[in-house]
């Protein structure tokens, strides 16, 4: 089975905060600004204002080797801001951030670019400070002209950015290092948070002249190889097919403490398949070097080949990206058409999805499906989901918007329909029918019938991906049954792009991932003012003042409880209105890799730490470090 359909971004970002101080503040200096050197959403840092690195990390790991990667579709520029085209995989090696995350903590971020960050109280605004060593790949230092820029640039031209930093109002240089961002409202506690994830741009670059003597222009797509802060630079690509980008032996903040045993490799190489079969066809025979699983059928029973049953390709299953990630995966109506905009339209589409059968169609064997779980929840598989009848906090915050939410949010818990045996599949089918009806269609002969227009039922399920098929087509056969006809349309990565930018569908597949402290991201999701703003992540359409409302629960909640209690509410609210056709998810990576490859005995606790802290075992066989040797030349080091 499938984990990741459609075109599903993930995006972290929260919004409750607990900080860390640099500097404390003395009774005489009250006034001065306090500099935070790291940001932590939900707990204290884990980490001291010295530490000497993470510690999931080999700080000896060796620099070395090449890591040949694999990604499904194409690229047609490397602007890292523009949400035009098909980003080239790989850019964020090219690029640093005013913050780094760590991987072994929740929603939580230290000193990158930026050596710290201040704000008032009221979190009005937050101010960067930059680090003096910071430099440019041509050695030019980072500048907040180059900050303001970036977020300038960043929020005109993605609406992405539009979104999450609707509410920062200007961002100003306000010292030799200090840039600071002004804010129109007060109390969002994790703006100051996700401010540190802007990809940084250098302004002075952008603004220059290409090779062929012409200006740049970052409004536009671009194939020049981009220049960035980061550990890596582009070293050469074949347009659509491939990009190499190598490791920079200049590159400023190799001995920063967020930096250090990460960013081994001397060189990535991304290839790029139009077909999830030849692409694994590819790692299989060794031209690429790791792989993530998306198929259950595959996982079990696709590494038959020499290299993996003689254990020269390793495989594992891991928890750890799913212990603080929510998923929802799901079929998604487009509620700007009709009949989608009918909730009896689209319970009844739920109520048609026979997850048993697909099962069975994927499976064929118990094995397989033991990993999976129908999705119940917008917040699967963590705290933050919903069940049973709200309580406590939660009832409080739905009875504030009781006339603006749906009644059996209070009295009905929300379930799928359940199919386990064929009198079971029978009785949802005719349940989808009696809501069919009261929507004004009826079942005339084979076909389901507007009753007021005399047009048959019939709708678009498109997708990028043919794998996903497996799963659409015994739903497709489910609808047939009661006179709906769906089409499966498999689209490239760029017109999926295009049309899912501008909703230009009936049905799709999406996913959307959470982390254990929700906020802003929230209005993108499901906020109305993203419902007709081209780009953004509300790809159902919905436009629900109760739906808003929670949201801002979500987003100005003031401590950890009531940030869960408000989660929980959106997430009813959410269920209570049948948006999606729920699909299923595991809540493990399940990753393959040749074993050339080497990784810290232990991963990161929320992560893969992948390849950022993995390394190459080439590079360690010829490698001496002066305390331990762990080549085979013979030297003690």
């Amino acid at each position: 089975m499938l984990d990741i359909g459609g075109n599903g971004r993930v995006k972290f970002a929260t919004a409750f905060m607990a900080m860390s101080l640099l500097l404390v503040p003395t009774a005489a200096a009250q006034e001065q600004p306090v500099w935070h050197y790291g940001l932590s959403l939900v707990d204290d840092l884990k980490y001291p204002p010295d530490f000497a690195h993470f510690d999931y990390v080999n700080p000896e790991a060796p620099k070395g080797g090449d890591l040949r990667l694999s990604q499904t579709g194409t690229f047609d520029t490397f602007n890292p801001l523009l949400e035009k085209g098909e980003t080239a995989a790989g850019l964020a090696l090219v690029f640093d951030t005013l913050m780094k995350p760590s991987e072994d903590e929740i929603s939580t971020a230290y000193g990158l670019l930026a050596e710290g960050v201040s704000f008032p109280d009221d979190i009005s605004s937050a101010t960067f400070r930059l680090r003096q060593e910071a430099k440019w790949a041509d050695g030019k230092p980072v500048t907040p002209e180059d900050v303001v820029f970036s977020f300038d640039q960043a929020k005109e031209l993605n609406p992405l950015y539009q979104s999450d930093y609707r509410h920062v109002v200007k961002a100003e240089k306000t010292g030799d290092r200090d840039v600071t961002f002004h804010f129109d409202e007060k109390g969002n506690h994790e703006l100051p948070y996700i401010l540190g994830q802007i990809r940084i741009v250098p302004k002075h670059w952008w603004e220059g002249t290409g090779p062929d003597g012409r200006p740049r222009d970052i409004s536009r797509t671009t194939l020049e190889p981009v220049m960035g802060s980061g550990p890596y630079r582009v070293a050469s690509f074949s347009p659509g097919g491939t990009i190499r980008y190598e490791r920079r032996p200049d590159y400023w903040g190799a001995a920063l403490n967020v930096n250090v045993g990460q960013n081994n490799f001397d060189s990535i190489t991304y290839s790029f398949f139009s077909d999830r079969d030849v692409e694994f066809d590819a790692f299989r025979s060794g031209d690429i070097d790791f792989w993530l699983e998306d198929q259950g059928m595959r996982w079990a029973i696709g590494y038959d080949f020499p290299a993996a049953m003689g254990g020269r390709v390793k495989r594992e299953e891991v928890p750890n990206p799913f212990r603080a990630m929510g998923i929802m995966q799901a079929l998604v109506p487009n509620m700007r058409r009709k009949p989608f905009d009918d909730e009896r339209v689209r319970k009844a589409l739920n109520y048609a999805f026979d997850f048993q059968a697909v099962e069975f169609e994927q499976a064929k064997s118990s094995a397989i499906s033991t990993h999976y779980q129908r999705i119940n929840s917008f917040f699967f598989g963590t705290n933050l989901a919903s069940s049973g009848l709200p309580e406590g906090k939660e009832l409080e915050i739905l009875i504030e918007v009781k006339d603006l939410v749906p009644p059996e949010v209070f009295t009905t818990p929300f379930r799928n329909p359940i199919s386990t045996t064929s009198q079971e599949a029978h009785e949802n089918l005719r349940k989808a029918t009696a809501l069919l009806k009261q929507a004004g269609f009826e079942l005339k002969g084979n076909r389901m019938i507007d009753t007021t227009t005399g047009t048959p039922f019939t709708f678009e399920i498109m997708l990028n991906n043919r794998a996903e098929t497996t799963v659409v087509l015994p739903y497709v056969r489910n609808l047939q049954s009661i006179g709906i006809e769906a089409r499966v349309t498999i689209v490239d990565p760029l017109q999926y792009t295009k049309r899912n930018n501008a909703f230009d569908y009936d049905m799709t597949w999406e996913v959307w991932g959470q982390t254990l402290t929700p906020g802003n991201e929230q209005a993108d999701y499901w906020g109305s003012a993203a419902a007709t703003r081209e780009g953004s992540r509300n790809y159902a359409g919905i436009a629900d003042r109760g739906v808003d409302a929670l949201i801002q629960r979500v987003i100005f909640a003031k401590d950890r409880e009531t940030l869960v209690a408000a989660t929980k509410a959106l997430d009813r609210v959410l269920l209570a209105h049948n948006y999606v056709i729920p699909l299923f998810y595991k809540l493990i990576a399940q990753i393959a890799y040749w074993d050339k490859l080497a990784r810290p005995q232990e991963l990161p606790k929320y992560g893969l730490g992948f390849p950022h802290v993995w390394w190459s075992k080439s590079a360690a066989s010829h490698w001496c470090p002066r305390v331990r040797c762990t080549c085979t030349c013979g030297s003690s080091g």
